[in-house]
């Protein structure tokens, strides 16, 4: 894992890297589960909690992806989550999805505040999204 540094180059607090570190190992396990369980537990979570800004939204990403060399690459799902998560810790949650998108076969999870994806590349919005998790109203 790299080490991670805020807006200033200035690494954060412990407790704040500490944070960090456990929603990636919370979504690294959360990543194994079936659809149906990974849907309830988020619904679950996302209770009280506000609907995250994009700001807040990718303040999270960029945090989750300079702390996991996993996170960063390809294993957006684990990303998703631990983004996520992050946010939940905070009191906010953006809208998590995943989805898929043919020909050919290919299938994303991202997440999305104000309306927009969260540092995702532009071919996201050609993924049908088939589970969303937004902020509970």
């Amino acid at each position: 894992m790299s080490q991670i540094l805020d807006a200033q180059g200035v690494k954060p607090p412990l407790q704040r890297r500490l944070a960090v570190h456990a929603v990636i190992v919370t979504a690294r396990a959360l990543a194994h589960l079936p659809p149906r369980r990974i849907r309830a537990i988020l619904t679950l979570l996302r209770r009280r909690a506000a609907p995250a800004s994009y700001a807040q939204a990718q303040a999270a990403r960029r945090e989750v992806t300079a702390t996991s060399t996993l996170c960063s690459g390809r294993y957006c799902l684990q990303r998703s989550l631990a983004a996520t998560l992050l946010c939940r810790l905070q009191g906010t949650w953006p809208t998590w999805h995943t989805g898929v998108r043919m020909p050919p076969f290919a299938a994303h999870a991202w997440i999305e505040a104000e309306g927009r994806p969260v540092d995702e590349p532009a071919d996201t919005i050609t993924y049908r999204p088939i589970i969303t998790i937004p902020p509970s109203s």
